[in-house]
């Protein structure tokens, strides 16, 4: 299991359902809006996506033919699978109604806005990819989020010191 999952109780009779998670995403983008797609994925898939075998690291969404695909997700082969086993980075079909595609191909068509995935997990014995509609934080926005963040713990620091 990589570093960026994370188990979680799902719904699957006291089984747990891992949950994939892109990390870097909140960092690297400013999150506008938010979609929950389906994804066709192949029955081995499925299986390693259970066993937590996948990497959102550097995945993104792209529009091609009037369809939506997820392109650089990586999911790992299955440990018990035979020749059949699915290729791990091939590129993968996101299912959408066609009102949020039409929402969600008018808004990337804007300069600067890209769609990344941020989650991948189980609803309900399916599998589902949130993905957002999202703009590039320059390294100063990037530089000023991590300034917060550590006045942040500095501050909770010195409020316990003088409890």
């Amino acid at each position: 299991m990589s570093k960026n999952n994370k188990q979680s109780a799902g719904s699957t009779g006291g089984k747990f359902s891992p949950t994939i998670k892109n990390k870097k995403a909140h960092f690297e983008y400013h999150l506008l809006e938010k979609f929950e797609a389906g994804i066709a994925l192949l029955g081995t898939e499925v299986k390693s996506l259970r066993q937590g075998g996948a990497d959102l690291e550097d995945a993104f969404g792209r529009l091609r033919d009037g369809e939506l695909w997820l392109m650089g997700c990586t999911i790992k082969p299955y440990t018990h699978g035979n020749i059949t086993n699915h290729e791990p980075a091939r590129p993968r079909k996101l299912l959408v109604h066609r009102r949020e595609l039409r929402k969600i191909e008018s808004k990337i068509n804007q300069k600067g806005l890209t769609l990344v995935p941020l989650r991948i997990y189980f609803s309900r014995g399916y599998v589902k990819v949130e993905i957002a509609i999202a703009r590039g934080k320059s390294a100063s926005d990037k530089r000023d989020q991590l300034r917060r963040k550590q006045q942040d713990i500095d501050v909770k620091r010195e409020l316990k010191r003088y409890r």
